[in-house]
């Protein structure tokens, strides 16, 4: 999971409609909450009648993505995902639900994705998070022996007794792939619970929202360019009940003797993935968002947008800069039909 820290991997510019005077008493109004969690801060939009209603369902959204924190971060070491990593090659460690649901979600999409999305890669990873550090790249020597680490084989789930095990010593986990979709949508289902509806949820480029603001058909998402401190959107989506997750190496890359390293890593031949690209994806459900954002980066343009064809509801553009130094955006076969918008003057934008 992402290092605490101020800067979010790279984000979507998120845009709400506008509203124009002062609302009525029993009209909704606007309500932005910022929090940092997952070391990203996550923007909460909400719209809402009452001031009280906005601020105690945004404290139970964050009070929820800060319970998974604490569950899901590999850089806590008093995290249950933690502890689960030190038992490796152990007995089975009973779990609680929080951590197995996602262990079997990730494991769900390590099957679709064909052993891409892999939380079982962080030995490789962390790694490579010191490449970042000392512009140095990982002895390959190294490389070769945390390979034999990595594998979804060697995580054992057992639904009934609700227990895992890590079947080899040195085994760690990173369930950073997915983690902040997760988050995300739980948070939009707990706002939903408490009776607001109209809502957006960003945590870094994982975005999920609910009903439209009013007076809107969606909500309006900007898709970043590729290197969005410096080029506005191109694009902007109009979304409602819909997730949607960006992937790429504008912020998070290191440049070593003129090779462009990402910081996500292929966790088959635990090598950095140099293109450079921006992948958004649109989805049903933050999870499902993630998890493709993610591997479809890792698939490359081609392989990458046929297989979010093959999965229901998904769309995806890909943006990448091509070997002649030309940027050309690329989009899957169910990403035209995905509704467009026009910038709004009522806008908030995650840190990138």
């Amino acid at each position: 999971m992402t290092r605490p820290t101020m800067r979010a991997r790279l984000a979507v510019l998120v845009l709400g409609a506008a509203t124009v005077g002062r609302a009525a008493a029993d009209e909704p109004r606007r309500f932005e909450f910022v929090e940092t969690h997952m070391g990203s801060p996550f923007t909460i939009l909400l719209y809402t009648a009452d001031e009280a209603t906005a601020r105690s369902a945004s404290r139970a959204a964050f009070d929820r993505i800060a319970r998974l924190d604490s569950v899901l971060s590999d850089y806590d070491p008093d995290s249950e995902l933690s502890r689960l990593s030190h038992a490796a090659g152990g007995p089975p460690v009973a779990v609680g639900p929080e951590l197995f649901d996602v262990l079997e979600t990730s494991r769900e999409w390590f099957d679709r994705s064909g052993g891409l999305l892999d939380p079982t890669v962080a030995p490789v990873g962390r790694l490579w998070r010191r490449v970042r550090r000392e512009r140095k790249l990982p002895d390959p020597e190294k490389i070769a022996a945390a390979l034999p680490l990595v594998g979804m084989d060697k995580l054992i789930l057992d639904p009934a007794a609700r227990t895992v095990r890590l079947t080899k010593p040195g085994m760690r986990l990173d369930v950073g792939g997915i983690a902040k979709g997760i988050a995300s949508q739980q948070a939009i289902d707990v706002l939903r619970a408490r009776g607001v509806d109209r809502a957006l949820v960003a945590g870094a480029g994982d975005i999920v929202v609910s009903g439209p603001p009013p007076g809107a058909d969606g909500w309006t998402i900007g898709v970043a360019s590729l290197e969005p401190s410096k080029r506005p959107p191109e694009i902007y989506l109009s979304l409602k009940d819909r997730a949607t997750s960006t992937s790429g190496d504008a912020e998070r890359f290191v440049v070593i003797d003129g090779r462009r390293y990402s910081h996500i890593i292929n966790p088959k031949t635990g090598q950095a993935i140099e293109e450079r690209a921006s992948v958004t994806v649109v989805a049903p459900d933050g999870a499902t968002a993630d998890a493709l954002e993610t591997t479809v980066y890792m698939m490359g343009r081609e392989k990458g947008l046929e297989w979010i064809d093959s999965v229901p509801g998904a769309a995806a553009v890909y943006t990448r800069e091509d070997a002649d130094g030309v940027v050309r955006r690329h989009e899957s076969g169910r990403f035209k039909d995905v509704p467009r918008s026009l910038p709004s003057r009522d806008s908030a934008s995650p840190a990138e």
